[in-house]
Formats: C-alpha cells, sequence, structure tokens
C-alpha cells in the first residue's frame, strides 16, 4: 500500500535499513547534521558533500540552467539533490535517503531530510549507521537501483582516444587519418569522433570537412584493428537546422506555448526534441540506425538532458519517464553498439547505457575564478570540477561504467603533474580510461607512460569518503573536494557584471564567434 505521506523519526531503534513507499516523507533527524550530500540531476551537475544550512549560491548565468542543471530546482531555498540525499551528523552517524523511481528529489531543512515525487509515488530506502558504513549504505543503495532499472557492467570498458581536447569542433577528415597513423600499435580500443562533423545540430549528415563520408572514416578506423566511435546529441534540435525548420511540432513545447529552449550551444539557441511524438520518435531511431550502420560500435551520446525538461509533450507523460523511453528507442536501434551518455540524467539512464559521464568535462585547466567562484558555476569545464563529482558518484560503479572523462599526459603550464597524476588515478578507480592528447605532441617518455597506463591493470581500493589505494600508493582526493567561498566584497559586483553579460544573447554570439575565430592552442593540421 503506498503512503500518501509519512513522517519518521530516526532514534538510535530505528533499523539499520528500511524500504518505505509513500509519494513524499520526513526523515526527523536526531542531531543536527553537519553535512549534507547533495546529488545533481545529470551528468555534469554537482554532486558533493555541502554545508548543511546555507543553500549554495544560485549558479549563474541563468540561461545556463537548464542545460547545466534541473532548472525545476535550481532556485530551490534549501540545500536540495536529485533523488537521493544524506546527511553527516555532528556525531558523524550518516543518515541516507534515497528513491527507487523516477521524479524524486530530496531536500534538507533543518533538522528534517524530506523526500518527494513530482507526480504519483513509489518506494523509498533509508538507512542510517556510524560514518564507517557509509560506503556500504551507499553501495546498497546501487544494488536496489540496478535490480528495478538494470545493470550495465558485463562488457569491459573500452581503452578510448578521443578528438575533443585536441581539435575540438575543428575536425576533419585529414586530421583524424593523422591520429591514426601517429597511434600505431598503441592499444587503444576505440578511436572516436567527437563534435564537429555534421552539417548542424539536429541534421545528422556529415558536412564538407569529410568528403569521404562518415563511413569512410569508419572503415578508416577499424582498417587500424579498433572499433570507430561517434559523437552526437540527437536530443538536441539547434535553430539552424532542417528538423527545427520543417518539423516545428517535434520539439518539446513550455507551458507558455514556446518551444522549450534547451541551452545556447554551437553558436545559437538550441531546443529539446520531443520523442512521444511518433514521427519524432521514427526519426531518431533511423538516426542512431543510420550512424551504426556507417560502421560505429561506440556511440557517445551527449546532451541528453533536453528529453528530460520540463514541458508539453505530444503524449502527456512525467519528464523523466519521457527521458526513459527516448533512451530506449535509442538502446533498440543502436544494437550492440556501446553507449556512453552524457549529460544525461543519472537514474534513468541506468539499465539502458554502458556508461554514464559522471562529471563535468575536464578541460586542460584545474579551476577558472570565474566560473567557479563568481559564477559559482561547477558544473563548468575544469580538472577540478570533473574530479570532486566524479568522485561522489562512484558508488555508481557496480551498476553502470562511470566515465571521469580523458585524462592528460601531455605537459603543459596549465596542470602541475600532481594535478595529471591525481586524475590518472582516478581513471584507475573509475576503470575507464580514456584519453584526448594529441599523439604526435607526446614525447616518447609520455608515448610510454601512456602505453603502460593502458596496458596495466592497477588494483585500487577506497579505504574513506577521500582516500584509495591505487597499485599500492596513498592517493588523497581532498585537493579536489573544497568548494569555493560565496562571492563578497568586490566580487558581488564582478559576479552581477559577468552574469548579466552571460544572459545577454548577443554577447554569447560573440564570445562563441571570438572562440571559433581564434584557433585552439592544441589544434594541430596532422
Amino acid at each position: 500500500m503506498i503512503i500518501p505521506r509519512m513522517d519518521i523519526l530516526i532514534t538510535d531503534s530505528t533499523p539499520a535499513s528500511q524500504i518505505v513507499p509513500a509519494s513524499s516523507l520526513t526523515l526527523g533527524l536526531p542531531r543536527p547534521p553537519r553535512a549534507f550530500y547533495r546529488h545533481g540531476w545529470q551528468s555534469w551537475s554537482l554532486a558533493a558533500w555541502t554545508d548543511p544550512v546555507r543553500e549554495l549560491p544560485v549558479m549563474k548565468p541563468e540561461i545556463f540552467h537548464s542545460r547545466q542543471t534541473d532548472p525545476v530546482y535550481a532556485k530551490h531555498p534549501h540545500p536540495n539533490g536529485s533523488w537521493l540525499g544524506a546527511v553527516e551528523l555532528e556525531d558523524g552517524n550518516i543518515v541516507f535517503l534515497g528513491a527507487l523511481g523516477l521524479e524524486a528529489h530530496v531536500s534538507l531543512r533543518g533538522n528534517r531530510l524530506q523526500g518527494w515525487y513530482e507526480s504519483g509515488s513509489g518506494e523509498w530506502f533509508i538507512a542510517s549507521g556510524a560514518s564507517g558504513n557509509e560506503l556500504e549504505i551507499f553501495e546498497q543503495y546501487a544494488s536496489l537501483l540496478g535490480e528495478r532499472f538494470g545493470r550495465a557492467i558485463a562488457k569491459p570498458a573500452p581503452r578510448v582516444w578521443c578528438s575533443w581536447y585536441s581539435f575540438y569542433k575543428e575536425i576533419n577528415e585529414k586530421k583524424i587519418q593523422g591520429v591514426l597513423k601517429s597511434l600505431g600499435e598503441l592499444p587503444f580500443d576505440v578511436v572516436q569522433i567527437d563534435d564537429g562533423w555534421q552539417a548542424a545540430p539536429g541534421d545528422w549528415t556529415p558536412n564538407q570537412k569529410f568528403p569521404n563520408g562518415m563511413d569512410g572514416i569508419a572503415a578508416d578506423i577499424r582498417a587500424t584493428g579498433r572499433k570507430a566511435g561517434l559523437w552526437l546529441a540527437p536530443l538536441c534540435v539547434g535553430e539552424t537546422s532542417s528538423v527545427y525548420r520543417d518539423h516545428p511540432d517535434w520539439v518539446l513545447q513550455g507551458f507558455d506555448g514556446k518551444p522549450v529552449q534547451a541551452g545556447f550551444e554551437w553558436g545559437g539557441m538550441t531546443y529539446a526534441l520531443d520523442a512521444t511524438h511518433p514521427e519524432a520518435a521514427k526519426w531518431l531511431e533511423n538516426v542512431i540506425r543510420t550512424v551504426v550502420g556507417w560502421g560505429y560500435e561506440y556511440l557517445k551520446l551527449d546532451f541528453l538532458y533536453a528529453s528530460g525538461l520540463p514541458g508539453k509533450r505530444h503524449v502527456d507523460m512525467p519528464r523523466e519517464a519521457a527521458y526513459r523511453h527516448t533512451l530506449e528507442i535509442m538502446r533498440r536501434a543502436a544494437g550492440d553498439a556501446y553507449l556512453l551518455v552524457c549529460g544525461s540524467p543519472i537514474i534513468p539512464s541506468l539499465g539502458l547505457c554502458d556508461a554514464i559521464r559522471v562529471g563535468p568535462d575536464v578541460a586542460n585547466s584545474w579551476d577558472s575564478r570565474m566560473y567557479s567562484y563568481l559564477l559559482y558555476n561547477q558544473t563548468t569545464p575544469g580538472v577540478k570540477n570533473a574530479i570532486r563529482t566524479t568522485l561522489n558518484r562512484l558508488w555508481l560503479k557496480s551498476i553502470v561504467h562511470v566515465d571521469p572523462d580523458v585524462a592528460y599526459f601531455h605537459e603543459s603550464k596549465s596542470l602541475t603533474d600532481e594535478q595529471r597524476q591525481l586524475f590518472q588515478d582516478l581513471t584507475e578507480i573509475c576503470g575507464f580510461k580514456a584519453t584526448s592528447d594529441l599523439p604526435s605532441s607526446w614525447t616518447e617518455s609520455e608515448r610510454g607512460r601512456v602505453r603502460e597506463w593502458l596496458t596495466r591493470q592497477r588494483e585500487s581500493s577506497r579505504i574513506d569518503r577521500t582516500r584509495f589505494t591505487v597499485g599500492g600508493r596513498s592517493v588523497d582526493f581532498r585537493p579536489a573536494l573544497d568548494l569555493p567561498p560565496r562571492p563578497s566584497g568586490f566580487a558581488v559586483i564582478e559576479r552581477a557584471v559577468v552574469s548579466w553579460l552571460g544572459e545577454q544573447l548577443w554577447a554569447l554570439k560573440l564570445w562563441d564567434w571570438i572562440l571559433r575565430t581564434t584557433p585552439a592552442k592544441t589544434e594541430v593540421d596532422e
């Protein structure tokens, strides 16, 4: 029987774990919490232990809420997270609350941990115990999710070379062929072509930079004994695409009657594909089947959050159920291809993909004062942001491959040796290894380190929240886990100016034009 609302007082006699059916419930805490575990909605959204009293500053600019966090809760006044939350009490004990269904949220209000389903009701996993049981509690929750949504760890995680951080969008057929030559005999399983091959976001056909077609370059990759991988963002429809122009009814509609914006990207606004529309579903299925038919056995499906944004759909259904329906279409169409989902709502993706990106992009830098401090946006690219959120999602590892993004090996002034090593250690722990360094830029020493990293399998174990052993070494991730202070003083004025500019489409288009017309430092014509 589903109980509409339930109140539970956590005491020393409360069962260590229990499953409770309720549309909403409140856990009364016996003592004040000293930390709150917040879990972000999608791949890039922050997951971290945070202040239990003061909610984090609202991320700026707000125009990016739809593509970086859950826009429904972006301005929630209390510490909160998607599907699950936990508190660490003053005495070190842990209290955990996690939904076992979709469309659920958890918030901390004083000494009350509250959970609710957006529509309908479902089950909740409640657990408590000493701090030493924290990892066991999260693992138990993951096991329950695996039972309900499915597990996807039967296939080994591939070793991947990805084009993104070498070329960004400035890729072409010649450059990829050059990479294939310079990779030599390095034991990569997949060479993955990233953003920049498509005619337009929404029109997933090759542009003029690939004159022999995407099937041609896939054949070149396979000729090296590796699998061909391809990036695409099939749920984002760009305003310049023929899909947006010819099929406006395929786009998710807002409650104001306007198309739902999925974020500014590719030099313009993007919108969310509504795959509950039968014709849009057929189109989506054809896109995936076509790509697989070109010879791509590894697909990186990006910006998938678009399908889970709030709005009016052709078929009325809850937003995360609609996202899962959409991912099911792509999973069936992809057949046996390996699916890595990125920018994706976490829990609704389980059982339908082989791997999930579980943190923000890395970028060849540690952190950014403007983004992390002034805008208080921890979803933006940076190694520190990627480590923090990935580490706080490692509990998913038993039911899905967790992708931390790429490791760097080529020396640069942007990252210290210690920072590069810390991320390399994280890839060992995750068991998912990818890099995007330009192979021709590696010194012989760096190339040797890459070969060793690809071929070795170092044992790792977790000691506590921040410490691990990797290959017999002790590794502490605390340097990457702290959050910046709230902006104060003159920084408040800086924040207001920078965030205002970030809300202006003209400024975003100008910044995009500058990036497109300024050659990337790592870009090399091979």
